[in-house]
């Protein structure tokens, strides 16, 4: 996992298998790239995961643009 993820995201065996998840949470990160990808907001997505704060989301949508931009 990138570092800038640390204290966003986490990943244990013992909380839904070892599926990443939000801190804090048991909304997996998968979810996020779902919603988006289907064309939802982060506004939409907020409001169906209100555990995940907005901070999160953004360091999530922040890591993978500057990794993104690392690899081009």
């Amino acid at each position: 996992m990138i570092e800038e993820l640390q204290g966003i995201i986490h990943s244990n065996p013992e909380i839904m298998g070892g599926t990443p998840v939000f801190v804090g949470t048991r909304v997996p990160l998968q979810n996020l790239i779902d919603y988006l990808e289907g064309g939802e907001s982060v506004e939409d997505f907020l409001d169906v995961f209100p555990t995940v704060k907005r901070e999160q989301v953004i360091a999530v949508i922040e890591a993978g643009k500057l990794k993104m931009l690392e690899t081009v």
